[in-house]
């Protein structure tokens, strides 16, 4: 008899736990990530302005098309007052004009794809080339490591600014120079990262499993290291795309990065600096162009890195929930601590 309610309850517990396992499902590191950015709305709001710009820029040709306006045509009638002085924001020019009378909305938006193009490419650079010094130097360790980290710091140590400005003085303006030496210079913070990461997760269980297997060393730093270092570069890399957006526009204001007369925010910085007092649209609008850019990339830098951290799930669940909520609950804590109330009543 006991034998056959034991059974029964077996049977039922083996159904419950069917039953609840196809209701629950597992989700993977990536889901939870992307749970927890979707949740931060400064993060979602800094998703939705990087990719209006991304849009704009690509589809600048179109929109020149649309208004009539090429980037490099000049006004000389229509843009320009008769004393030569360029005209603001209007229905015809929406940013106003230049002081040789170019539409300077159309100029923003071909300037924006100078601007995500020297951010993309030289955070992208930077991350290959860093992960990959990074990862060969703390896994060998030994000699290997002693000359990468050497060879790092020293790259770490050079003047950023002043080897850029030198380097485009003498070479000449160029946007792939611009690329080139704010590569050079990043990748070696992005190595010295991986490579502290590397040094902890190779003395992991699963990576010992992988190597008693047979697994080549490849395999095993790229397949089981490398993706468990991402989430610090993933971090830096959103990071470094502002500062390279910066950087090339200031190189550009110093008539040292794009060359002069290509539609850049930096070139248009510098041309405004002799028409600003009587054309302050021309500072306005470019610089708020790339300090809109650059916060949203900041800020999704930040989400980013809270959504990858497992305590901030309980942080922004603790935030969302109302104040008297978590204040009737204390209240509730309290009473039944005294022995005055039972758990689930509200005081």
């Amino acid at each position: 008899m006991s034998t056959d309610i034991e059974e029964n309850q077996r049977a039922d517990t083996t159904a419950n736990t069917a039953e609840s396992g196809s209701a629950v499902k597992g989700r993977s590191a990536t889901r939870l990530t992307w749970e927890r950015l979707r949740r931060d709305r400064i993060a979602i709001v800094s998703i939705a302005v990087i990719v209006l710009m991304i849009l704009l820029a690509a589809f600048a040709g179109v929109i020149a098309d649309i208004i009539g306006h090429p980037p490099q045509q000049t006004y000389p009638e229509a843009g320009l007052s008769e004393a030569g002085i360029p005209k603001g924001p209007s229905s015809e020019f929406l940013f106003g004009t230049d002081q040789l009378g170019r539409d300077v909305f159309v100029r923003i938006l071909y300037g924006a794809r100078v601007s995500l193009l020297v951010g993309f490419a030289a955070s992208v650079g930077s991350v290959i080339v860093g992960m990959t010094i990074g990862v060969v130097a703390g896994y060998y360790g030994g000699l290997i490591d002693a000359i990468l980290s050497r060879a790092l710091d020293v790259i770490l140590s050079m003047p950023f600014l002043l080897f850029g400005f030198a380097l485009a003085a003498i070479v000449g303006p160029s946007v792939w120079l611009v690329v080139g030496v704010i590569l050079f210079f990043s990748f070696a913070a992005v190595g010295r990262i991986v490579r502290g990461q590397t040094l902890s997760i190779k003395e992991k269980e699963y990576v010992e499993a992988a190597r008693s297997l047979g697994a080549s060393d490849r395999r095993i730093m790229f397949t089981e290291i490398v993706p468990n270092v991402f989430a610090p570069v993933l971090v830096y890399a959103s990071l470094l795309v502002p500062i390279s957006i910066i950087f090339a526009s200031s190189l550009s204001y110093l008539g040292l990065g794009v060359p002069t007369g290509t539609p850049a925010w930096g070139n248009m910085l510098e041309d405004a600096t002799d028409v600003y007092t009587v054309a302050p649209w021309l500072f306005l609008f470019p610089g708020g162009a790339l300090l809109i850019t650059t916060l949203a990339f900041n800020l999704l830098g930040d989400g980013i890195r809270d959504a990858l951290d497992p305590k901030a799930d309980r942080f922004l669940k603790r935030r969302k929930k109302p104040r008297k909520s978590r204040a009737r609950d204390s209240r509730n804590e309290l009473a039944v601590a005294r022995g005055v109330g039972t758990p689930g009543e509200e005081y």
